[in-house]
């Protein structure tokens, strides 16, 4: 597995949460939609997320096989929070939740 790539955060109120973001960050953001607000500082990715119904930013790391660190970590006894899923053009992301109720998310880029 690589180092952490993005960090997204639930975003309920999106319109106020992005002006905060964007100050915070010191940059506008590179991807401005309504299902996903995206900033890029450096090699890290900052999101926001309307429509995310966990309580606290989700940690996301690159893979080059998604399944397979899945299994991985859910070997070790993560519990699957979202399967893999498709959600830009072969970008898929799964999550798993830890004993202590955190999520870890892994990111698998087309090829």
């Amino acid at each position: 597995m690589s180092k952490v790539s993005l960090i997204v955060y639930p975003a309920k109120e999106l319109a106020n949460t992005k002006q905060i973001f964007s100050k915070f960050l010191g940059v506008e953001p590179y991807v401005d939609g309504p299902y996903f607000v995206g900033y890029k500082v450096g090699d890290m990715e900052i999101g926001l997320d309307p429509n995310a119904q966990n309580a606290g930013p989700v940690t996301y790391t690159d893979v080059a096989d998604i399944k397979s660190a899945l299994q991985e970590i859910i070997a070790l006894g993560a519990t699957l929070q979202q399967d893999v899923k498709d959600v830009a053009k072969g970008l898929l992301v799964a999550s798993v939740k830890d004993k202590d109720g955190n999520i870890l998310g892994f990111r698998e880029k087309p090829q």
